[in-house]
């Protein structure tokens, strides 16, 4: 059997639609609700839909996976989020490809199409980042949360990545599972906001010096965060160097992307990327681990 374990808190508005699409899937399964110190009608809307419902201790979701995990039944223990929509067949396509794996990620869309500024995940490969709006893993497997990263403002992030790379240190095999697929929630955004959001990259560094295995999964180059960071960071030497043209594919990657993210201007993607690029270069500091 499978246990489903999400976690929620202030989770009204989309664990209705998650229970719902939950109690499609067709094979045997349980769904554990942690209701982590919910202000809102989450625990009501939870019992219900007839789930298991347990009460959370508050310090976020890694704990919170923890606490349904502890009373699971299942030998395959699946994670999902409240604000996600998993497939009807999303967890039979997972136990297919645990066959040959302890650590499977699914593939994560959008569930409907994000302008230019929304949030919302998409995982469309094994990243490193072991994103747990759509994760299985064998119960032997499984190592447990460890505390992630704790912004003042914010929730926790980073608890799925630790625990991933705990669990593949462990010998559990990973595997992505392309078919085994969620929908998550798309939430308006502003154009500020968005720019705000850049800073929270200043916790990155951080994982990685937790995760050093991020280096070759998911920095580029062992130390960008990302093919566009390292082109800003080529562009803003170059105009120190008085040398513009070596802002030039940094200019085209932005050009490139906001086109495919949905024509924002510009301006507001470069304000986005120094933003990020000086959260960074803080973060660094601070976990004495360079990431740019």
């Amino acid at each position: 059997m499978i246990s489903v374990i999400v976690p929620a808190r202030d989770a009204a508005a989309t664990l209705g639609p998650c229970l719902a699409a939950l109690a499609e899937q067709d094979v045997e399964h349980e769904v554990i609700v942690v209701d982590d110190g919910s202000r809102d009608a989450t625990a009501a809307i939870a019992r219900a839909a007839g789930v298991v419902v347990v009460a959370g201790s508050g310090r976020g979701p890694g704990a919170a996976r923890d606490a349904g995990a502890a009373i699971a039944r299942g030998e395959v223990l699946a994670f999902t989020d409240a604000d996600c929509v998993p497939d009807a067949g999303w967890l039979r396509a997972g136990l297919a490809a645990l066959e040959h794996a302890d650590l499977v990620q699914g593939r994560v869309e959008p569930a409907r199409p994000a302008g230019p500024y929304d949030r919302t995940v998409s995982v469309q490969r094994l990243s490193g980042l072991w994103e747990a709006a759509n994760l299985l893993v064998r119960r032997d497997a499984f190592p447990g949360f460890v505390a992630g990263l704790s912004p003042r403002r914010g929730k926790e992030l980073g608890e799925d990545v630790l625990m991933g790379w705990r669990a593949v240190a462990g010998g559990a095999r990973p595997a992505f599972a392309p078919r085994a697929v969620v929908r998550h929630a798309v939430f308006p955004r502003s154009p500020a906001a968005y720019v705000a959001e850049r800073a929270r990259r200043r916790f990155f560094p951080e994982l990685v010096r937790r995760a050093p295995e991020l280096r070759d999964a998911f920095l580029y180059r062992r130390c960008f965060l990302t093919a566009r960071h390292a082109r800003l960071d080529l562009a803003l030497a170059g105009l120190a160097l008085r040398r513009p043209a070596l802002a030039l594919p940094y200019l085209v990657a932005v050009e490139r992307d906001r086109r495919a993210r949905g024509n924002g201007p510009a301006a507001v993607e470069v304000a986005a990327d120094l933003v990020g690029a000086g959260a960074l270069v803080v973060g660094s500091v601070r976990a004495k681990t360079l990431v740019l």
